[in-house]
């Protein structure tokens, strides 16, 4: 009988019901291969469809998050010998996509396309050592998968700029000072604080509430002030006839722990909007 390879992206569902997934080649600091992205794909894909998760917890194995695209990988596509499988796979958005939290513990380097998914991810929790680089400059490219749009809304058009021209390399006090990250943990520390987090969220947050609060986060960026707050009055009629609504009051009232039912299709259904 063959032994079977380790998987590039292991898995790990908690009782809680919070999805570990960890990057998965530590000889090459987690760096990133077609064979990674197809998993990667796929595995959030059974985190949105699995009603047992809750939320999702990404980090890297070893001493890396993802410094970028496997040096390997990257010679290949620039000589053309063996070119990326553009417009052939679903785009890199699976972390803002999902209808429910994301949570990066980021144990280290975290660059291009590590640093996008990290930067797509809604919470981010960091050692201090780690090193994030757009890198995209440094290697002739644009910023991709969208992280124009996204870096500007987290700090701001000057330090965006700053990160995505020159890509440097800054460490975790300076990403959290300019609130790239939430919350910077010493290293022994790093998952099990990410992952107490999304357990908390698991534990005492409504699903469904949380899969609207995304739809708002990403939708209102393109709107005005009123409109978010006319949408938001549309998304509390929805929410209020939720069972969440209900159990939320009563778990106040009767002061226990909420019992919030999984997200899946009993939940109402949203209209679709043309903003």
């Amino acid at each position: 009988m063959t032994e079977q390879a380790t998987p590039v992206i292991l898995t790990e569902l908690t009782d809680d019901g919070v999805m570990i997934l960890t990057l998965n080649r530590p000889e090459r600091h987690n760096a990133w291969t077609l064979e990674m992205e197809l998993l990667y794909n796929e595995l959030f894909d059974r985190a949105e469809t699995d009603p047992r998760v809750r939320a999702v917890v990404l980090t890297g194995a070893g001493r890396g998050f993802c410094p970028g695209m496997d040096m390997s990988v990257l010679d290949g596509a620039s000589s053309g010998v063996r070119p990326w499988p553009t417009g052939q796979l679903p785009p890199r958005t699976r972390p803002m996509t999902l209808p429910k939290p994301v949570v990066a513990a980021v144990n280290g380097a975290c660059a291009g396309i590590g640093f996008n998914q990290a930067v797509m991810c809604d919470v981010r929790f960091a050692v201090p050592q780690a090193k994030f680089a757009a890198a995209f400059s440094a290697r002739g490219l644009v910023a991709e998968d969208g992280v124009s749009w996204i870096l500007p809304r987290l700090v701001g058009h000057g330090n965006a700029a700053d990160l995505l021209l020159s890509s440097r390399r800054i460490t975790g006090p300076e990403a959290l000072s300019m609130g790239l990250v939430n919350r910077l943990v010493e290293p022994d520390d790093l998952l099990p604080e990410a992952l107490a987090y999304a357990t908390a969220l698991a534990r005492s947050a409504s699903p469904y509430a949380m899969s609207l609060i995304k739809r708002q986060l990403a939708d209102d960026q393109a709107r005005t002030f009123t409109e978010s707050s006319e949408r938001a009055a549309e998304l509390l009629a929805v929410a209020k006839r939720a069972p969440d609504y209900r159990e939320g009051v009563l778990s106040f009232i009767e002061r226990r722990p909420p019992a919030f039912p999984a997200l899946g299709e009993d939940a109402p259904q949203l209209e679709a909007t043309s903003s």
